[in-house]
């Protein structure tokens, strides 16, 4: 079979005509494209609709036993390079024994070490994903590099190192099903180069078309398999049935209404015992009829009685015509490969919304859920808030966001009138990452995509376990993190004449085992140093470098009592020498965040999004902004804002050294 290769083209900056270098043991299918400087190793495959054009970054290097599914597309910008296994540079390098999933990205500089799997349309751009990773469907990994063996969950997007960092560990069974997947297109190679070659090919045609494969189905059922259709299923659904007939797993159905799907009470359809993909197609249907109305799932049961390929294929509101897309699996324990939809989903997907729980609530448990983190919640009464005694709801165990909502809303529903809170857990480090109030007494829950601001005055005590007189609720909210983050926290405080010169001056670190003493402690410096600024400062012990500096204290402002939060407006920092600059869009909050980046000597940039594509966090970065000054800095920032009128817009903040994100926050809403 002739592949279709060129060499590169001539570009202003490259004359080389490399052309693709193919092991003669390799397959590479016809209606592939291989342009330029590609090295394919041995046993590797190249499957139909791929593109592989190493003509603006080049070269690139497939390792042996590397499978390239249809659909995928590699291809390199022009500067930036990887280090290969062979020291040498390379615009895409990917390592032995790894698979590239159909309709995924690669997308130079690149690297995919050994031995790892990279889902179905997912992207890699400008990062190195660790030899062992296995990287779900619909996943984004850029400017960070995921240590090896390492698990990225459907749907995660993994943009700074600290989110790489936190990354779960590949568990045996995915091993399990990445290794299957080599050996599935190994088969493929063999078997495609046999077909091209008479002598291998005219000895199985001469065979009785009766033959049985391992699995028991014949090939002759294979053959007519692939002409079967149905007036009530679509044809994702008759492959995914076709697939797990395939692969010998039996084949369940369950039901359910609108009022039990909420809470996950499914109900099994009769089992499907047949073999023969026309008589389960038959089955699925009479299911289908007999439950129209309600939620109907597929999903194939493995030897060890695990489901693999759990899908949804009928919804209430699709008037008994199946969905056609697959959702993620409950558990990621699985030995499958579970496809993923990123539409709007009413059931159990990533994509969709609840009437309970806002958008900003429903991308922090995203995230959570993509770092690989446990989510918890807690009540508790206006009586109790005062003295932090919240109460644990119901544990959740899910892995799903749907599931974890519908969770979240069934402790929401049971606590009308509460104070209710959303807990992130590291189990590693058996500590909490999040803490983050949702409910409120006197405050309705945000209804899906608005963010309701709740006041304070409902929330006397503060947001926290703690309380204080002196700081306002998002001073303790931000030691709160710094304690749950195991940073080391102490303040800093300066009198208004060196303020303007920046000396601070020390008064060390503040040693508390717990939030309530550490609250004690500031409010106790603060007391000492009334008529001066007093500043926190939160420090990463590990990495040795500031990852909070916010001033709490003012000389002419009086800090914002329990549960307040006050805004200090431009004139105050005018007549108070607070700041070099001004703003008059900006809150003196995010100015001084402007003016921490620039003293740090961090890369400062915007990213905005709309309010339909704030779901799914399907942020858009702008140009990084360049200035010399903080009032330049200030005035780049608010010509943004003023650009992306009616979006979220937030600040980003980058330490150019270690390549990651040191700041993101929300600085605009709709």
């Amino acid at each position: 079979m002739a592949v279709r290769s060129t060499a590169a083209p001539p570009t202003p900056w490259s004359r080389n005509l490399a052309e693709p270098k193919i092991h003669e043991t390799a397959f590479v299918h016809s209606f592939s494209n291989l342009i330029g400087d590609v090295r394919i190793g041995a046993n590797v495959i190249v499957a139909p609709g791929t593109t592989i054009r190493a003509d603006e970054g080049t070269p690139f290097y497939l390792g042996e036993n590397t499978n390239i599914q249809d659909g995928v597309v590699i291809h390199g910008l022009e500067q930036g390079r990887v280090i290969g296994d062979d020291q040498n540079k390379y615009s895409v390098w990917i390592g032995k024994n790894a698979c590239i999933t159909h309709m995924a990205l690669i997308h130079g500089p690149a690297y995919v070490g050994d031995n790892s799997f990279i889902g179905f349309r997912s992207t890699v751009f400008n990062a190195r994903v660790g030899a062992g990773c296995i990287v779900m469907m619909h996943a984004l990994i850029q400017d960070v590099e995921i240590p090896s063996g390492k698990y990225v969950p459907s749907g995660a997007i993994i943009t700074s190192q600290q989110q790489a960092d936190r990354l779960p560990d590949v568990q045996d069974q995915d091993k399990e099903f990445a290794h299957h997947v080599v050996g599935i297109n190994q088969a493929l190679r063999a078997g495609y180069l046999c077909a091209a070659d008479t002598k291998c090919i005219a000895p199985i045609r001469d065979e009785n078309a009766k033959s049985y494969t391992g699995n028991g189905i014949t090939v002759l059922e294979l053959e007519r398999s692939s002409e079967v259709s149905s007036n009530s299923l679509g044809g994702e659904t008759i492959d995914q049935l076709r697939y797990l007939l395939g692969q010998g797993y039996k084949i369940g159905t369950e039901h359910v209404d609108q009022r039990r799907f909420r809470t996950g009470s499914w109900t099994s359809c009769q089992p499907i015992e047949t073999r023969s993909l026309d008589e389960a197609i038959a089955a699925l249907e009479s299911c289908l009829t007999n439950h129209s109305g309600e939620y109907v799932r597929l999903f194939g049961i493995d030897k060890g009685r695990r489901r693999v390929l759990e899908a949804i294929i009928q919804r209430p509101d699709d008037d008994a015509k199946p969905a056609t897309s697959f959702k993620a699996p409950a558990s990621r324990g699985n030995n499958s490969y579970n496809s993923y939809s990123s539409s709007n989903d009413n059931g159990n997907g990533n994509g969709s919304s609840s009437g309970k729980v806002n958008g900003e609530t429903l991308e922090q448990i995203r995230q959570l859920l993509a770092g690989g983190y446990k989510i918890g919640m807690e009540h508790v009464d206006e009586r109790r808030f005062r003295t932090g005694s919240w109460t644990s709801c119901k544990p959740i165990e899910a892995t799903s966001t749907n599931q974890v909502i519908s969770a979240l809303e069934e402790c929401i529903a049971s606590h009308q009138g509460e104070y209710v809170r959303l807990i992130g857990i590291d189990t590693k480090a058996k500590r909490r990452v999040l803490e983050t109030i949702i409910q409120r007494p006197n405050g309705q829950v945000a209804s899906s995509g608005s963010h309701k601001s709740f006041t304070t005055s409902a929330a006397p005590s503060g947001t926290g376990t703690a309380s204080s007189k002196r700081l306002s609720s998002e001073v303790v909210d931000q030691l709160r993190q710094l304690l749950a983050g195991g940073s080391k926290i102490s303040l800093e405080h300066v009198d208004e004449r060196r303020f303007r010169i920046n000396s601070w001056a020390s008064i060390g670190q503040i040693q508390a085992s717990s939030e309530r003493e550490a609250i004690a402690a500031i409010e106790g410096h603060l007391g000492e140093y009334q008529g001066e600024y007093v500043r926190l400062i939160g420090i990463d012990p590990k990495a040795k470098r500031r990852v909070l500096e916010t001033i709490i204290q003012r000389p002419n402002d009086q800090v914002a009592s329990s549960g307040s939060q006050k805004s200090f407006t431009s004139s105050a920092y005018s007549t108070t020498a607070t700041a070099t600059a001004t703003s008059t869009h900006l809150s003196s909050e995010v100015v001084d965040q402007l003016r921490q980046l620039l003293a740090s000597g961090s890369k400062i940039s915007i990213e905005h999004v709309d309010q339909r594509r704030f779901r799914t966090g399907s942020w858009t970065s702008t140009d990084q902004i360049q200035a010399s000054s903080e009032r330049e800095a200030i005035a780049a920032v608010e010509r943004q804002l003023g650009e992306y009128q009616g979006e979220y817009v937030r600040l980003i903040g980058v330490d150019p050294k270690a390549k990651r994100r040191v700041l993101e926050t929300i600085i605009q809403r709709p």
